[in-house]
């Protein structure tokens, strides 16, 4: 049975947002020195959104730098709102209340995974380029987030790494919600937070800039980190 510890910093305060990914990543950073230049541990965002975060957690901890694509699978004719995750290697994360509320024909929820699964392989391509994918297989693994917010695209990722074979998988955000992180810290080995406010409204309420993070950045950041061993191409999935 696994065992999970969650660790939550300033859950009961309301500080003002942070002011932006990189401030957000520092600070996150810092609640995770415990895992510093650790041999087998691997720093793992989900794009494009939380690399700039993850990207600070790698720098300061001097860890390998990977990304886990997850894509969001939305409600056609319904911009904002969702009906599930998927991660690619058969990995989806379906809400059934939503689609049965919804009356959603199941031949859709097929159609609008099979467009999104297109979209995430690419997306795939594109991150990894031609370059050194760390392998996942029995590390710990450090999976990072902007934030959590109904806790789907964690709750996919998490799945996804673990079908890689990571060993312990924790996953660290600067702020969550008490519902998505209670869904994550149900999967998760550890889960860090630095921010669990009473009344969360949506993770881009605690930050100043945010700004959507283009494919670019996400490749730009990729090429500037720093790899503390020589690894072997991770097999895109």
């Amino acid at each position: 049975m696994m065992t999970t510890t969650s660790t939550t910093f300033l859950a009961d305060t309301y500080p003002l947002p942070f002011p932006g990914r990189a401030e957000a990543g520092r600070i996150l950073a810092g609640r995770l020195k415990a895992f510093a230049n650790q041999s087998d541990a691997v720093v793992v965002a989900i794009p494009n959104d939380g690399v700039p975060v993850a990207a600070q957690v790698a720098t300061a901890l001097n860890l390998p730098l990977t990304v886990q694509v997850i894509r969001k699978l939305g409600v056609p004719g319904q911009k904002e709102m969702f009906m599930g995750c998927i991660a690619g290697d058969g990995v989806r994360i379906i809400n059934n209340e939503t689609i049965n509320a919804l009356h959603i024909p199941e031949r859709v929820v097929d159609w609008v995974v099979f467009c999104e699964n297109q979209e995430l392989l690419r997306r795939k391509r594109v991150f990894a380029g031609d370059r050194k994918i760390p392998e996942l297989h029995g590390r710990t693994v450090i999976l990072v987030d902007e934030g959590v917010s109904t806790g789907c695209r964690m709750l996919a990722a998490v799945q996804a790494i673990r079908k890689q074979g990571a060993q312990r998988i924790v996953v660290a955000v600067p702020v969550g919600s008490t519902q998505g992180l209670a869904k994550v810290r149900a999967v998760a080995d550890q889960v860090v937070c630095v921010m669990e406010p009473k009344l969360f409204f949506s993770v881009s309420h605690w930050y100043d800039n945010v700004e959507p993070v283009p494919d670019w950045e996400v490749c730009q950041i990729l090429d500037g980190a720093t790899a503390t061993e020589k690894e072997p191409a991770l097999q895109t999935a």
